[in-house]
């Protein structure tokens, strides 16, 4: 965590802006198995910032200490310092951000398009924010206008997402359990929609009445199936967790 902080600290200083917001999924060992070409966006999570924002507004304290922020590559520090980069970026000048964002994103889109490939984001690899919003509100981008050729996915703990975004063309949310929402995460799954949760040990064939994927197939899997409980092993820290984080 000191670690952490005194990179914040530094890079909160230089104001420097990343070259580039988006990263190739090769790195994460989930979307590494993807079968479609994705590009993450890598935030550092919750208050890890200069202003102390919340970019996970409703991470429970076990999702706190289980994050896959420093997690695989994520510990070593000129990656934790990429992803404070962006961060701090982003809320220094969000607008030149999103902006930014939309162009790299285009860029993708059109690339694709030319190649005749299907490609796939992640614009929250390690936050909960509402970037489709976002980009229609400041770089007046829609994402629809390339449902052809690009999927957009995220994982969220905000219920108003997962009702906002229900019926996108081309954009997938999957609610996130936790140890203290899981009553909302019923609600969900009540409402048609998918459900990450993090099983410690073998994962159930169900779970509270719905069936359980293998959601450490690829990251996609939330695209490909609907209405079903994405069963996650626990990694990292959360193989310690206590908290009722894990099932």
């Amino acid at each position: 965590m000191e670690k952490i902080q005194n990179i914040i600290k530094e890079i909160s200083i230089k104001k420097d802006i990343p070259k580039n917001l988006l990263s190739t999924g090769i790195s994460n060992s989930k979307t590494a198995k993807n079968s479609l070409k994705t590009f993450i966006l890598y935030l550092a999570p919750y208050d890890q910032n200069s202003k102390k924002h919340n970019l996970c507004p409703m991470a429970s304290k076990g999702c706190a200490a289980a994050c896959l922020f420093t997690a695989g590559r994520g510990v070593m520090t000129p990656v934790i310092a990429g992803r404070v980069k962006k961060t701090e970026y982003f809320i220094r000048d969000k607008k030149a951000f999103i902006n930014q964002l939309a162009q790299e994103i285009e860029i993708k889109c059109l690339t694709a398009y030319k190649r005749n490939e299907k490609i796939a984001f992640r614009l929250n690899g390690t936050s909960d924010i509402d970037f489709i919003y976002l980009l229609e509100k400041y770089a007046k981008f829609d994402i629809s206008k390339y449902k052809d050729v690009a999927f957009f996915y995220d994982y969220t703990k905000l219920i108003s997402k997962i009702k906002r975004y229900k019926n996108h063309v081309n954009y997938f949310l999957t609610f996130s359990r936790s140890e203290e929402n899981e009553s909302a995460a019923i609600a969900a799954l009540n409402d048609g929609a998918n459900v990450a949760a993090v099983f410690r040990d073998k994962l159930p064939n169900f779970w509270r009445g719905y069936k359980v994927i293998n959601g450490d197939r690829s990251d996609l899997e939330m695209i490909y199936h609907k209405n079903v409980v994405l069963g996650l092993k626990a990694k990292g820290e959360a193989k310690k967790d206590k908290s009722g984080f894990v099932i």
